[in-house]
């Protein structure tokens, strides 16, 4: 029997859940939107038929809210809710509490949540239903004498993994009996925090493992399929990096087997939908990892690879029906990556980054490549939540199509405003290891120096760019600014013609302290630019109002963009980026107006600490004021000695990037 939906909710924020509501308005359901105070204006708020808020910006106020979701779900007459992925998409309470309001669940019953919810409880039953497992100890006494003599039994190298967790938390690695102890409290500690419960389980440490995951998917009628398998074996600290299907270098017989492992892995909790059962391969042997129990990040390379809408299949199950195909006609054909691009900063252990998208675009034109994303350009990246930007998805014939295509499509893909791991992820396709499928969980760290050169020096080219940009935005504003009256003025028509002054201008830049000098000589048709070290090159071209740059320099026709963003100038060209400060010499006197008094928030977030109050004498480098953004601390220090004139935020008050946090006066 089937059970209607017309109105579907989406439990869920950002990239997922416009990827949902654009599947579901293909299946002529109604869609309804839930939001944080910090997602008023957010483009899945904005996609959807009808959008409720439920609580304030920190997740716990608002998207973890089971009441105000079930609540915001009766007011919009949902027949089902769709928690997409994170969140409550793995909360067994919530799948009850939805299925007792009367609202499908789009999702697996909650006794499979349950099953799967406990790494130890689920390699009992993996163990009873045949799955294969790393060798290990998952039992319940965790008498860390018991502990140690099993990691003696499963012999050295041993993973103590926290029972309750993921994303690598409560996971280290021992090498050797007398480091256990240590790791043992320390994983246990990390566990505690993040999940409130301290227990471990005990596996084998496979030295070059393969991560690799199958896609599962089962109805109500008994039905269960895999719809084949992905590669996720580039990892950063156990987080995914590049996805890929199908795996490299797999048979038809693995395949097989591993498929098969993951049906039965999922009949063994009685599963119902979509759900992703885990393995780390080493040599032959692949071994049970642990099963996600809803939509996975990375379906997109799955759909492409198999050409079906996961997304459907899930509503058409939530409804009752049948699964739309049976194992034989589930097709693979192809190739498929997807990598996820991140508001952080490589350069800095990946240190995530919040604050405004000044610029932001994405390569959604190329043939092969498709982008979910939740943002746009002039959106925010909250301190409340994942710094994704988007998911990039490329598909080819073969793998080497799909990494060309992914190639083309990093090279393409703009953003300014914050730093991102674009060019960490293009240096990764870049890698010749990568190109030959030389694939394990340690790659990244193994072409740690490859990948992560640390930043470069500003080239010539990009120099150039940036003060041709300059130029050509100086003559249109001469030319804006000529008579109407009088359009043939020679101040709109020659930019380089000056009464009384030489036919040149000097441009300086800074690239972190370095400062750099550039003389631009006004030549026929173009600028002659004398550069650092004696380098000179012609350079002519026309700029378009988005500041897309047609330039020749030297005689070599190039197409570039340069993005300012204040004084900060951004060069792309030929799919690499660089940052340049302009230094203006009518704002030098900033710093003796008072302006320079004025002490701003470094980025939004949240006044954790005022360490002063108006009136109070301070050093330089003495600690003002500490804002926190996504888990970490920012202290804004005095820069000079001086008084403290105003405070104008407390603890506990959110801040924009750019708020002013107090003033600063000469002490005289």
């Amino acid at each position: 029997m089937t059970r209607p939906i017309r109105t579907l909710l989406i439990a869920n924020r950002g990239e997922i859940a416009v990827r949902v509501m654009r599947t579901a308005r293909d299946m002529g359901l109604k869609t309804v939107a839930v939001y944080s105070e910090a997602d008023a204006r957010a483009l899945h708020v904005e996609s959807a038929d009808e959008a409720y808020p439920i609580g304030r910006a920190p997740a716990r106020e608002s998207y973890l809210r089971i009441d105000a979701i079930l609540d915001a779900a009766r007011k919009a007459g949902a027949d089902a809710i769709h928690p997409g992925y994170g969140f409550l998409s793995e909360n067994a309470e919530f799948a009850d509490a939805c299925e007792k309001a009367g609202i499908a669940f789009v999702g697996p019953p909650a006794s499979a949540i349950r099953a799967m919810g406990s790494k130890s409880a689920a390699k009992a039953l993996m163990e009873k239903a045949g799955v294969p497992l790393v060798p290990g100890y998952h039992g319940e006494d965790q008498d860390p004498a018991l502990l140690a003599r099993e990691a003696d039994r499963i012999g050295y190298p041993v993973l103590i993994k926290a029972s309750a967790g993921g994303g690598g938390k409560g996971m280290k690695v021992v090498r050797e009996a007398g480091e256990f102890a240590e790791a043992l409290a320390s994983a246990q500690r990390e566990a505690k925090n993040a999940f409130g419960d301290d227990r471990v389980l005990i596996e084998k440490y496979l030295t070059k493992p393969r991560h690799i995951e199958v896609q599962v998917f089962a109805d109500s009628h008994g039905n269960c399929v895999y719809l084949h398998e992905r590669d996720c074996s580039i990892q950063r600290r156990h987080q995914k990096v590049v996805e890929e299907a199908p795996a490299p270098g797999m048979s038809p017989e693995r395949r097989a087997r591993m498929g098969q492992a993951a049906v039965d892995a999922a009949k063994a909790v009685g599963y119902v939908g979509a759900g992703t059962v885990e393995f780390i391969a080493e040599g032959d042997g692949f071994f049970f990892m642990e099963m996600n129990t809803r939509l996975q990040v990375e379906h997109p390379v799955t759909e492409a690879i198999t050409g079906q809408d996961l997304v459907e299949w899930q509503i058409r199950v939530a409804r009752g029906e049948k699964l739309p195909l049976s194992q034989a006609d589930i097709p693979l054909e192809g190739h498929a990556f997807e990598v996820r691009l991140y508001a952080e900063d490589p350069d800095k252990d990946f240190l995530p980054q919040v604050g405004r998208l000044d610029h932001l675009l994405l390569p959604a034109a190329i043939p092969g490549v498709r982008v979910d994303s939740g943002v746009r350009a002039g959106d925010s990246v909250s301190i409340h939540y994942d710094p994704m930007i988007a998911k990039i998805i490329t598909y080819g014939a073969d793998r080497a199509e799909a990494a060309g295509r992914m190639s083309a499509a990093l090279a393409a893909t703009e953003v300014v405003g914050l730093p991102t791991n674009r060019a960490f992820l293009q240096a990764i396709f870049a890698t010749p290891a990568f190109a030959a499928a030389e694939l394990d969980t340690g790659f990244i760290e193994r072409h740690r120096a490859e990948l992560l050169p640390g930043p470069a020096p500003a080239s010539a080219r990009d120099l150039t760019l940036a003060s041709l940009f300059l130029l050509l935005d100086e003559a249109r504003a001469s030319a804006a600014a000529a008579e109407a009256q009088d359009p043939f003025s020679p101040w709109g028509l020659a930019p380089g013609w000056r009464l009384n002054r030489s036919a040149f201008v000097d441009l300086t830049f800074a690239a972190g302290a370095e400062r750099i000098a550039v003389r631009a000589h006004y030549v026929p048709g173009g600028f002659r630019l004398d550069l650092p070290e004696g380098a000179s090159v012609h350079v002519e071209g026309a700029m378009a109002a988005d500041g897309t740059l047609e330039a020749r320099l030297d005689g070599v026709r190039m197409r570039a963009r340069v993005v300012r963003a204040g004084q900060r100038l951004t060069v792309f060209a030929a799919g690499a980026e660089a940052s340049l400060d302009h230094v203006d010499p009518r704002l030098a006197s900033i710093e003796a107006t008072g302006t320079a008094g004025r002490l701003v928030a470094p980025m939004p977030g949240t006044i954790t600490r005022v360490a002063v109050g108006a009136g109070d004498k301070v050093r330089k480098g003495d600690a003002l004021v500490v804002v926190e953004a996504m888990k970490m601390e920012h202290t804004v220090a005095a820069p000079r000695d001086g008084i403290v004139g105003s405070v104008r935020f407390a603890v506990g008050d959110l801040v924009d990037e750019g708020a002013e946090l107090l003033i600063l006066e000469d002490a005289e």
